[in-house]
Formats: C-alpha cells, sequence, structure tokens
C-alpha cells in the first residue's frame, strides 16, 4: 500500500512562535504524540510529546511562554506519499523512530 491509502489525513500544523501549551492541546485534541512545525506552507520542524518533555519540562520551562521552536526537533525524516509501507517501514526502523511525517514530492505536507 502506498503511503497516502494509510497515513493519518487530519493533519494539523503548529508555528515555530506559537507556545507548547498551543501545540500540545492540539496534540490532545488530535490525539497524536507529533505535530509539524510549519513557517507557512514550508515544514522546518517537528514536535513530539518527548520534545516537549525532555527538552523543555524538564528545565523548569513554562509551557505557555515557552515558544515550539526552543523544543522542536529540527532534522525532519520523512517519505513521500506515493511511497509503499514497506519502504517506511524500514526507514523507520534504520532511523529508529515510530512516527514519520508524510510529503508530496513538492515536498508539502500532505493534508
Amino acid at each position: 500500500m502506498r503511503l497516502k491509502e494509510i497515513m493519518i489525513s487530519e493533519v494539523e500544523d503548529t508555528r515555530p512562535s506559537d507556545s507548547l501549551k498551543e501545540a500540545a492541546m492540539k496534540m490532545k485534541n488530535l490525539n497524536v504524540g507529533l505535530i509539524p512545525v510549519c513557517d507557512g506552507e514550508r515544514l522546518c520542524g517537528m514536535l513530539t510529546d518527548r520534545d516537549i518533555t525532555v527538552r523543555s519540562t524538564a528545565y523548569g520551562n513554562n509551557p505557555a511562554e515557552t515558544p515550539v521552536e526552543g523544543a522542536m526537533t529540527q532534522e525532519v525524516v520523512y517519505a513521500f506519499e506515493d511511497q509503499d509501507e514497506e519502504y517506511a517501514a524500514k526507514l523507520m526502523e534504520e532511523k529508529q523512530i515510530r512516527r514519520l511525517i508524510v510529503l508530496n514530492r513538492d515536498k508539502r505536507l500532505v493534508l
């Protein structure tokens, strides 16, 4: 199967300047552990629940005052929507990740 057929289709993003609290609320409402970080239409990172915990909360940062860019992962591992699930599984195994951003061939989020 192609990733387009099996990926989560209700994708929301957050901005680098949004607070971690705002991003965490989106993640809670969507029941997801990862949210793409976009500056306009450009993907510039991703934020996971672990990023929030390890890169911010552990240091005592206030989530209402801390911007997403202070905790996000800038190096994004992604696959294209027309690639198959076997490729994605292998990539995730190699990179030791459990979540994967899916882009179209113009390198834009597939919404």
